[in-house]
């Protein structure tokens, strides 16, 4: 089964966490998709990788990119894995994606200030525990470092 991290964002933005956690994965070795439910929200994020940090920017693309299967990160709108990623990044309440097993970690983003995003980060816990995924939940806490709370 997958491992599927849920990351209660209080203290910081997603443009703000989600550029770290890439960070991370890319350091494992690993090519990351991200799956957003907009366009607008990957035009946004497909602008801040690459500008998020003064000395650094994450190598990515978009899923329209004829070269995605190439990239260490893709951004996505669909549920397909377009560049054959070990890890996923679940965002605006992006639904896991049929082919969970297919990669060995997925990373749910929420707005833990947004009671939808909440009460829809919960049915999404309920779901994936009861499909057998192993879980942690993780929270900020008030220095902006995470906490595993569950």
């Amino acid at each position: 089964m997958t491992e599927i991290l849920f990351y209660h964002l209080q203290r910081q933005p997603l443009e703000k966490v989600l550029p770290s956690l890439v960070e991370k994965s890319l350091e494992r070795g690993w090519q990351a998709a991200i799956q957003v439910m907009s366009e607008e929200r990957m035009s946004a994020l497909d602008d801040g990788l690459w500008t998020y940090s003064d000395d650094s920017f994450l190598p990515h693309g978009t899923e329209r990119d004829p070269d995605a299967a190439s990239q260490p990160v893709v951004l996505t709108l669909r549920e397909t894995n377009p560049n054959a990623a070990a890890i996923r990044f679940l965002v605006e309440g992006a639904a896991l994606p049929p082919d969970a097993n297919a990669y060995a970690r997925i990373c749910i983003l929420f707005d833990g200030t947004d009671s939808d995003a909440l009460a829809h980060a919960r049915e999404q816990w309920k779901g994936a525990k009861e499909q057998g995924h192993t879980l942690a939940y993780w929270q900020q806490d008030e220095n902006g470092r995470w906490s595993k709370k569950a």
